[in-house]
């Protein structure tokens, strides 16, 4: 068999399987009474690390979603927009009719109007005439492709001036297991084989795994156990599934004009917050931030994916002012109050990288300014506060400085946008 007949043997099974086992697997009347949120394609997030902050939430955004498959991102994306208002087009765009009929069925529940359907592959986009986008999310797509370096050119090629894209890649140390597994069962159920035979021969291989598989023994992720017949496909039967270290994942980036905005969440890859020693930490700070995120993923172990905001090399925002009178700070999820409460009494918060959980100090201040944070109080209004509780303007500045510093670098305080 040639290498190609090899390519489109895969790429026949891939299909197969979506349209056999839409993915993720989900039931649209869940829309009535749940909202799944996540990163990348947050819309705090990409108003924050795609555009700085800069870009005016009235200027319609025009959005894409490659390989959108039953719609998570597309839907969440969409939600936000519309529950604010925002000028907005969402176009979810999926070679899988059955992925693509659940997201419009979720979308349906929602009564969205800012979402439309396309079915094609993001390979063939340089055919459907689309035009150009403000912001791209491809999510758990391009590490299944036969060449990524080449998808992620084209959707490049299909990004506004000053645009950004959203991408989530698999990493392979928070994987450990998977790979092994995969490998065992393409000798048992070959992917030329149907979907359902494939299925079938994961099941009983997975109900007499033996103790000792690494499978069993990696807590980073549970679509085999929790996500369907769907998820433990994907997980062990997917034809074409590679892994990226963070440093292959910015070689990819690099090869396609690319360059990461932020690595979600940028504190996961500082591996001076779980290594406390200071001659440890001394000599960490003098490394380029891609070595420093090398060694955080080789000693986490726990890297599952790797997320990232990108833009294209040279056109990375300008990080707004934080201490500008006029900023508006926002929380990305969590309630203000709601995270002072997770302060320790000495001024920690215990902060959950997947399933690391690392103690990260703030100011004690701290637990007061975050209960101010609405989204629409300014900075300004936060030190006029402070200062009728006895906290001078020059401490002010330090403590907000200091702590939403950290803050964002957890991606929990980010700055609002202008109107």
């Amino acid at each position: 068999m040639t290498n190609n007949a090899a390519t489109d043997d895969r790429d026949a099974g891939l299909a197969a399987q979506y349209e056999a086992y839409p993915y993720p697997e989900r039931n649209p009347q869940d829309e009535a009474r749940r909202l799944l949120i996540g990163s990348p394609s947050h819309l705090r997030e990409i108003d924050y690390w795609v555009f700085g902050a800069q870009r005016p939430r009235s200027q319609p955004l025009r959005v894409l979603v490659a390989g959108c498959g039953t719609g998570d991102g597309a839907i969440m994306l969409a939600t936000q927009l519309a529950r604010v208002a925002r000028p907005a087009e969402v176009i979810c765009l999926d070679r899988s009719t059955k992925a693509l009929a659940i997201a419009k069925a979720r979308a349906e529940v929602r009564s969205l109007e800012n979402i439309r359907f396309v079915q094609g592959s993001l390979t063939e986009m340089d055919t459907l005439d689309l035009g150009l986008f403000d912001y791209i999310d491809c999510c758990g797509v391009l590490h299944h492709l036969p060449d990524p370096a080449s998808a992620l050119q084209t959707l490049e090629r299909h990004l506004a001036p000053q645009g950004g894209m959203g991408l989530m890649v698999y990493a392979p140390y928070g994987r450990t297991g998977v790979y092994m597994l995969q490998d065992a069962l393409a000798k048992l159920a070959p992917f030329t084989q149907s979907p359902e035979e494939r299925l079938d021969v994961a099941r009983r291989v997975m109900r007499t795994l033996p103790a000792t598989a690494w499978l069993r023994q990696n807590g980073n992720f549970g679509d085999h156990l929790s996500g369907g017949d769907a998820g433990l496909y994907d997980l062990l039967l997917n034809p074409r599934d590679r892994s990226y270290t963070i440093t292959e994942f910015l070689s990819l980036l690099d090869q396609t004009g690319l360059e990461p905005a932020v690595l979600m969440e940028p504190a996961r890859y500082d591996p001076g917050l779980f290594l406390p020693d200071p001659r440890l930490r001394a000599r960490i700070a003098v490394l380029p931030w891609q070595e420093q995120a090398a060694i955080a993923e080789d000693l986490a172990g726990n890297m599952a994916t790797h997320v990232a905001y990108v833009v294209r090399k040279d056109a990375k925002p300008k990080k707004p002012d934080p201490l500008a009178p006029d900023a508006v700070p926002i929380m990305r999820e969590i309630p203000g109050a709601e995270l002072a409460k997770q302060m320790t009494p000495d001024n920690m918060l215990p902060f959950h990288f997947g399933t690391l959980v690392v103690p990260i100090p703030l100011p004690p201040q701290a637990r007061g300014i975050l209960p101010l944070i609405d989204g629409e109080r300014t900075v300004g209004a936060l030190a006029s506060i402070l200062a009728t509780r006895g906290v001078s303007a020059d401490k002010f500045r330090h403590v907000w400085r200091e702590s939403f510093d950290i803050l964002e670098r957890l991606n929990r305080v980010l700055l609002r946008a202008p109107a």
